[in-house]
């Protein structure tokens, strides 16, 4: 992929330099959220809050945050954000605008260590993740050297973690995100989550087709984004940290299904196609 030089999204709020340079170790967020690190978060004020303020309770113990990144990188990473974060923004504009609405552009906080979202307080081992309360992103740069020492490397699978999270504030300004969230509390309610996960990685998918011209995406950048969905599906995740996996838990999707949903997204470039992920049998997503 090409994107430097391209035009910055002013919608980037840079908090490293004012957010505590601390995370909470020990029982807390790091036992709750293990599996969740990688999984990019569902957006909305209920799952997110709800984890974390829980987590939080059982835990007292702080260490010191340290960037992976030297100064100079971390100034690109910046840059980079900012450059897929206006990318979202001309694509979702564009098709708001075909629909005749108005698209109402997120922020996207980039953070060190902890941060205070309106879905309540969060460190950089909750991964990316959409908050519906303030409509924003946030974001710890550490969360891209995770995934490109661990998961998936190259480029463009940061891209499509910041895709899957703007794809959430889609879902918010649609109204699906708020359907979803009905279901809260309700048997029906992990199997509606995997829906809506699995949509915003087809809506990022989607997104990848619209901008693949401006961004010189390649046959080996669209792999990698594949690679990485593959490497954070719940199956995958469950497996690596507790030797198996329990489907009924299950809230963002097996590492089959997320590749299958972002390629198609990718493949159709065409939003109405994922509407068949909230009426299908659940059995056949």
């Amino acid at each position: 992929m090409e994107w430097k030089g391209r035009r910055q999204s002013d919608n980037v709020q840079d908090k490293r330099g004012s957010t505590a340079k601390k995370a909470v170790a020990g029982g807390g967020i790091g036992a709750v959220l293990i599996a969740a690190v990688m999984m990019l978060l569902n957006g909305g004020n209920l799952d997110l809050s709800q984890l974390i303020n829980a987590a939080q309770q059982g835990s007292t113990q702080t260490v010191n945050y340290k960037s992976p990144y030297t100064p100079e990188k971390e100034a690109e990473l910046v840059e980079f954000v900012g450059v897929i974060l206006a990318e979202t923004e001309d694509v979702w504009n564009d098709y708001f605008r075909q629909q005749g609405s108005n698209y109402v552009e997120p922020a996207l906080e980039i953070f060190a260590g902890q941060t205070q979202s309106g879905c309540g307080a969060a460190t950089y081992q909750s991964g990316p993740f959409y908050c519906s309360a303030d409509q924003k992103v946030y974001l710890d740069l550490e969360f891209f050297y995770e995934l490109d020492t661990k998961y998936a490397k190259g480029e463009f699978p940061r891209a499509y973690v910041i895709a899957h999270e703007i794809g959430h504030h889609v879902q918010n300004l649609t109204g699906t995100l708020e359907k979803v969230h009905s279901y809260y509390g309700t048997k029906q309610y992990n199997q509606m989550s995997v829906r809506l996960e699995l949509h915003a990685d087809f809506l990022a998918g989607v997104w990848a087709n619209k901008s693949k011209s401006n961004l010189k995406l390649t046959d080996a950048d669209i792999r990698d984004a594949l690679n990485a969905a593959s490497a954070i599906g719940d199956d995958k995740l469950q497996k690596q940290a507790q030797g198996y996996a329990v489907p009924d838990s299950f809230t963002h999707g097996t590492s089959e299904q997320r590749m299958r949903w972002f390629k198609k997204g990718y493949d159709t470039g065409d939003v109405s196609v994922g509407n068949a992920l909230f009426t299908m049998d659940y059995s056949k997503l």
